[in-house]
């Protein structure tokens, strides 16, 4: 795992698609808690020393995209996924890009605390809440109504506009993707 250079694991990590993705995040977690697997299917990890159950909920912040895809533009809005989206952490840089990543899927009945976090171009960010905060912390926007019908099952969205209620509330770790690798060796 060594041969692999920083820049070239964030653009895999950016290209992952949705479980495989949310694996990775897992095994980020578990390595840097020294968490063990979850004890059953309702939460990713278990904390043996706290007693707690983890969920583990992540998701890269790419910039948006304001155009509906249409028949005149599809040829440039297919050209344009292509693109660097990935936006940069440093120097504020986030506060000037449109940007909203949902945290879904949280069933807070089936876990003691949530870990989730933000990947960046360059650093990722890591969160902690524990599950009798995250309904009760207005700042969040929790909704406990994710799809019709789902009951017990909610979620959240980090954006420009809430993101340093975050940063100042629930920010556990922020590494980099290096760090990341060296979590791996």
């Amino acid at each position: 795992m060594s041969d692999i250079y920083p820049v070239i694991f964030r653009r895999g990590i950016f290209n992952l698609r949705t479980r495989r993705f949310g694996t990775a995040a897992e095994l980020l977690i578990q390595r840097l808690l020294g968490a063990q697997k979850g004890r059953s299917v309702f939460h990713d990890l278990y904390d043996d020393e706290k007693n707690h159950r983890i969920e583990v909920k992540f998701s890269t912040v790419n910039t948006s995209s304001e155009a509906p895809i249409t028949l005149s533009n599809l040829l440039e809005a297919i050209a344009q996924a292509g693109l660097e989206r990935a936006v940069r952490f440093e120097n504020d840089a986030w506060r000037g890009f449109g940007f909203d990543c949902n945290i879904q899927q949280i069933k807070t009945a089936e876990f003691d605390i949530l870990y989730y976090g933000l990947f960046f171009a360059h650093v990722i960010l890591i969160f902690r809440i524990s599950t009798d905060i995250i309904p009760n912390d207005r700042k969040i926007y929790f909704s406990n109504k994710q799809h019709k019908g789902n009951v017990g099952e909610g979620h959240f969205h980090i954006h420009n506009q809430t993101l340093d209620h975050h940063l100042n509330t629930y920010l556990y770790k922020k590494i980099s993707y290096q760090d990341f690798l060296d979590l791996l060796s």
